[in-house]
């Protein structure tokens, strides 16, 4: 069985309306176990798309979204009022619209030292999360976008294997080759540890960075992202692979 599923589109709103519906569909068959979802976003162009479309296509589905907690696959560190905040954008273009409770939204505090954002994260999802066997809280989705270098959440290349292995569920990047250079996130063990994991991969330049993370021996960090899970879905409209 392949690590992964590609699927292809021949354009990001086409890429933003099916995983829409695909996700909705989802979450409205799950709807009837009445128990919590657990969701780390990510920020970028596609998933304000993306947004756009879950909220257009929402009215067609009966179920509630009282069940489900958003968390965040990776944060800047700057105020929530800042362009940069991935939770900005969110709050704007996704929460507000869909009216969602203040409880269910569980963002990671990017105007607080970046130590201490991270300790706070993480206590946040072990509140509410189930445990693996291995100790990491398991989410039920993560989405991720994939950068020009094969980056996902902010895990960029030329990190080290002690670096990759590192078990913390949040931790700190002090030194992103995008700004800003300070930022936290979700490490690979969590990652590896959902339930599923959604790459959403679109934009021009990352060609060359889409065919290595899918080589058997990519060493994107998206790369190391497929090779350590069962099983990803990778949704793209970059139309060499």
């Amino acid at each position: 069985m392949n690590r992964f599923e590609v699927i292809k589109f021949s354009t990001p709103d086409e890429l933003a309306h099916e995983v829409a519906k695909l996700w909705l569909q989802e979450l409205a068959q799950s709807a009837s176990a009445k128990r919590p979802h657990f969701v780390a976003l990510s920020g970028g162009r596609i998933t304000l798309r993306f947004f756009a479309e879950v909220i257009r296509q929402s009215f067609a589905f009966q179920f509630s979204w009282r069940d489900v907690h958003f968390f965040w696959a990776d944060e800047r560190c700057v105020p929530p009022s800042d362009p940069e905040s991935s939770y900005g954008a969110a709050h704007a273009h996704f929460f507000q619209p869909l009216g969602l409770a203040a409880e269910q939204i569980h963002r990671i505090r990017g105007e607080w030292p970046p130590q201490q954002a991270a300790v706070q994260a993480e206590t946040e999802i072990t509140r509410f999360a189930p445990r693996d066997a291995a100790g990491q809280p398991v989410f039920d989705w993560v989405f991720l976008g994939m950068g020009e270098d094969g980056h996902v959440a902010s895990l960029f290349p030329r990190e080290t294997e002690a670096e990759r292995a590192n078990p913390a569920i949040y931790r700190v990047v002090e030194n992103s080759p995008k700004p800003p250079p300070i930022r936290v996130t979700l490490g690979y063990p969590v990652i590896g540890a959902a339930k599923q994991v959604w790459v959403l991969a679109s934009g021009t330049g990352k060609e060359a960075a889409l065919q290595e993370s899918l080589a058997p021996t990519g060493r994107t960090p998206l790369a190391h992202v497929l090779q350590q899970r069962a099983h990803t879905r990778v949704f793209t409209d970059i139309p060499t692979v």
